[in-house]
């Protein structure tokens, strides 16, 4: 049997290349009401329904975001919101040129016979939320697997059954016309240096194609979203043009020339740092058969919510953080950007979260 060749195929691969457009990336408001609460907390906002929709309401109307994005990854509550004016959050997008995507995982739970590894829950009822999803409008999905280096890990065990689980994900959501983004992140905790994670990347990404090929998935018709190849948090820093090497090497020996396009997460980097190292990979001499872009999440908000605060007489000025990162991050597809967003407040501040959880 070969990859899915059902009734979305067409649209599958039209809709990944579209959002793998050079000069455009993901916005990833996905988190849950507990991780956009902790977002809030952090400008002493509290964490309701309204306060919700008012954060990501300012970055969908920012004037001029949209043209950086080809896609916005929402939270399922926020696919049904609506603008304080009533206009559904999907039609903001899709207006704006933008296509609607979906977090459909509904979390990690520890890896029995592990130490702490993780798997990821959800795909039970996976089908039925997926066709939902896309009568409501989604026309792609992002599942998030979790890997972390120490001495002894990721066990192989880890890697065999996230790679799987990522693979079945990837199918269902082929099989209902969403277009399945497939991130095993690794987490940068620890003191590991590049060259571990890079080593460790190599093995995850290549047993995660094999998996998604006996799974029958249709590459053409998906998306990458891993980390960055660096040092471990608590290891020392390398230049945005060594993670450029390191990162772009270690995806021409696993990823498939097939898959459109490799959308970046920022794994708690800070904004201005996410960007140099995805603009260094994009200035990087030599062969990339995907295009390189963005799906970030903290690395696009942060000095937004810092001029915002939750103020309504703030919104000029968080839309206008909102839009410069947007703009850093749209130039950094083409390995045009000239380090101008790099001030304002939050921009260089590290978000790195020890065991990030959505």
């Amino acid at each position: 049997m070969t990859a899915y060749r059902g009734k979305y195929a067409d649209e599958l691969i039209k809709n990944a290349a579209y959002i793998g457009t050079p000069g455009k990336g993901i916005l990833a408001a996905d988190e849950s009401t507990g991780t956009i609460g902790k977002r809030l907390s952090s400008i002493n906002v509290e964490n309701v329904e309204s306060n919700r929709r008012a954060l990501r309401e300012l970055l969908f109307t920012t004037p001029g975001a949209l043209q950086c994005l080809s896609g916005v990854i929402l939270f399922e509550e926020t696919l049904y919101q609506k603008t304080a004016a009533g206009k559904p959050f999907v039609d903001v997008l899709t207006e704006g040129g933008v296509l609607p995507g979906i977090k459909v995982d509904k979390g990690t739970v520890t890896l029995a016979g592990t130490n702490g590894e993780t798997t990821t829950q959800g795909l039970d009822d996976l089908g039925k939320r997926c066709a939902a999803y896309y009568a409501a409008g989604a026309r792609f999905a992002k599942w998030r697997a979790v890997l972390k280096i120490t001495a002894n890990e990721p066990l192989q065990l880890a890697i065999q059954e996230n790679a799987n689980v990522l693979a079945r994900y990837a199918i269902i959501c082929q099989e209902n016309g969403l277009v399945p983004i497939v991130e095993p992140e690794i987490l940068v905790d620890g003191t590991h240096d590049i060259d571990r994670c890079a080593a460790v990347t190599e093995v995850v990404l290549a047993a995660c194609y094999k998996a998604l090929n006996d799974h029958h998935v249709l590459l053409e018709g998906s998306l990458l979203k891993p980390n960055m190849v660096t040092p471990g948090s608590d290891a020392k820093k390398v230049t945005p043009q060594v993670v450029a090497e390191y990162t772009v090497r270690t995806l021409l020996r696993t990823v498939p020339a097939a898959v459109p396009a490799i959308v970046f997460l920022s794994g708690g980097q800070s904004e201005e740092e996410s960007t140099l190292n995805l603009n260094a990979m994009n200035q990087l001499k030599g062969k990339k058969p995907w295009s390189l872009s963005f799906s970030f999440g903290r690395a696009l908000q942060q000095s937004t919510l810092k001029a915002w605060a939750g103020k309504e007489e703030n919104l000029g000025k968080a839309q206008a953080a909102f839009l410069a990162r947007c703009k850093a991050n749209s130039e950094a597809t083409l390995g045009t950007y000239k380090g101008d967003a790099a001030a304002g407040e939050g921009v260089s501040e590290n978000l790195h979260v020890k065991d990030y959880k959505y």
